[in-house]
């Protein structure tokens, strides 16, 4: 039986199609491609990619994708080495018996140290912070008063909006101080205060400073300060009297950011940004809550992003710029601004209000 990279190869030969012409008509990478017809899986960053790659190659070359990957798969279960069980020599009675003994012994010990675990009472050391077991999540409603305290994963604080009440949730107290909210997981680091914007209308919503978090103790929870972002004296003026005064025959409008949905599903998970440049650009991104990268990039080179949540990308002429996004196996082709055009864009998760998620393209000022 041929191999799934034969199949692939003579498809692509038969069609009298050669990798750079490939490449350019599916933005696969000439590596990748020669990747998955040499079978070569350490070329790609991992399995989801190459399985990703793999069904829209076939695709492309009129193969059905599923008869590639059952090959794909069967080698891999081929090329897996047999579990070290199957290999042992079957041991004497008489050791048997005495590997029950041993681990009965083993167990009876373990249960004691547990339960002399459980009985000892923590004792308080100076700048460790004790938990209570069985303590339940607290709701904090923020108000004109900033909030000043200790909160833990699972504590709520609730955001008064013209909307409604906006609910966050505090779902990371480890290194960085994670929130929930409508637009997906938002991060502040420790002695860093952050302006974030909760609502997705591109304008901070709230201050958020830490003080103290572990980098080990989920159970420590975080010391923050809380406080509502107050709208300059402009924004309000813009907010209530801009729209009314544009005349309805001028054919202008307030200018909203720019949204474009790629992916909707019921879940937010890692996805994937492929950047080929086919000219001179100044290039920068900053994926989640990381620090940003920046670099110069010519014709030909290739940046590959991961993100949990979002990326932030900037460039100095967008039009040298193409991107490819990969989520759940699928590949999205992108292309964004003119020629020479400087730009700013956010590709992120955003939480709907009937609670699906939408990964979308976010063109900033």
């Amino acid at each position: 039986m041929n191999s799934y990279g034969t199949i692939l190869k003579k498809a692509r030969e038969d069609k009298n199609l050669d990798i750079n012409t490939v490449s350019r008509e599916t933005s696969i990478t000439p590596e990748y491609i020669k990747g998955l017809e040499e079978e070569d899986a350490g070329v790609f960053p991992g399995e989801p990619y190459m399985i990703g790659f793999l069904r829209n190659y076939a695709e492309y070359l009129g193969i059905n994708p599923e008869t590639v990957l059952s090959l794909y798969r069967n080698k891999v279960i081929q090329e897996s080495p047999v579990p070290e069980g199957l290999l042992l020599k079957q041991k004497p009675s008489f050791l048997r018996l005495l590997m029950r003994g041993l681990l009965c012994a083993v167990v009876a010990a373990g249960i004691i140290v547990i339960i002399l675990i459980f009985i000892r009472k923590p004792s308080k050391t100076d700048g460790d912070v004790v938990v209570e077991k069985g303590v339940t999540a607290k709701k904090y409603e923020l108000s004109d008063k900033p909030f000043e305290g200790r909160l833990y994963r699972g504590d709520q604080i609730i955001i008064p909006s013209a909307k409604g009440k906006i609910v966050l949730t505090v779902s990371d107290t480890v290194s960085a101080f994670g929130l929930d909210t409508p637009v997906g997981k938002l991060y502040t680091d420790l002695s860093e205060e952050a302006e974030l914007d909760i609502d997705g209308d591109a304008q901070p919503d709230i201050i958020v400073y830490v003080s103290d978090i572990s980098s080990t103790e989920d159970s420590r929870g975080a010391e923050v300060r809380l406080l509502l972002k107050q709208k300059s004296a402009d924004a309000l003026q813009e907010e209530t009297v801009a729209v009314p005064d544009v005349p309805a025959d001028n054919g202008s409008s307030v200018q909203k950011h720019k949204q474009q949905v790629i992916l909707q599903d019921t879940r937010a998970y890692p996805f994937t940004v492929n950047a080929t440049f086919r000219g001179p650009c100044e290039f920068r991104y900053k994926i989640d809550h990381k620090a940003s990268e920046e670099n110069y990039f010519t014709n030909g080179d290739v940046v590959t992003m991961t993100a949990n949540n979002g990326s932030r990308l900037w460039m100095s002429n967008c039009n040298t710029v193409k991107f490819s996004i990969i989520a759940d196996t699928k590949n999205f082709d992108l292309d964004i601004g003119k020629a020479g055009q400087v730009l700013v864009e956010d590709i992120k998760w955003v939480k709907d209000l009937d609670g699906t998620y939408k990964l979308v393209v976010v063109e900033l000022d």
